[in-house]
């Protein structure tokens, strides 16, 4: 799956305009789509927060215009690459008890470590990666 869409540019305000927002929540349900047409139902959760977060992280916080979102399926492992084409290295950040925001990053790292996968950044963190192993595909 290759998707690929135009946003606002975050230099804009801090607040993503409501029809970026709408983008997110379109990717992640063709995400799902493609997972269930994949037989791999049993990953949509955990991808589609995954999704999520990258996409989100990207329109916050890269000031790009436009944001490639690609899932592939090789060799047992899922891949999830989120690219906005601008640099700069996201980090997981360890936001005060109370902030409202800012685990975005917190929670792919979980999410990937649980399933025993990884996740990091690739071309000066122009793109975001995450690779989990698909479920079922060592036992064969």
């Amino acid at each position: 799956m290759s998707e690929r869409f135009k946003v606002t540019s975050a230099q804009s305000g801090p607040v993503p305009r409501q029809e970026d927002a709408f983008k997110v929540g379109a990717m992640r349900r063709i995400a799902a789509t493609r997972l269930r047409h994949c037989g791999l139902d049993a990953m949509t959760d955990d991808v589609m927060l995954i999704v999520s977060e990258l996409l989100t992280n990207a329109l916050q916080h890269s000031g790009t215009t436009e944001i490639s979102l690609n899932i592939t399926v090789e060799r047992g492992t899922l891949s999830v690459r989120v690219r906005d084409g601008l640099p700069g290295v996201g980090t997981a950040q360890q936001p005060k008890d109370t902030a409202e925001s800012g685990r975005g990053l917190l929670l792919v790292d979980a999410l990937t470590k649980e399933s025993g996968g990884d996740w990091g950044t690739h071309d000066a963190g122009a793109e975001t990666w995450c690779r989990l192993p698909v479920p079922g595909e060592g036992q064969r």
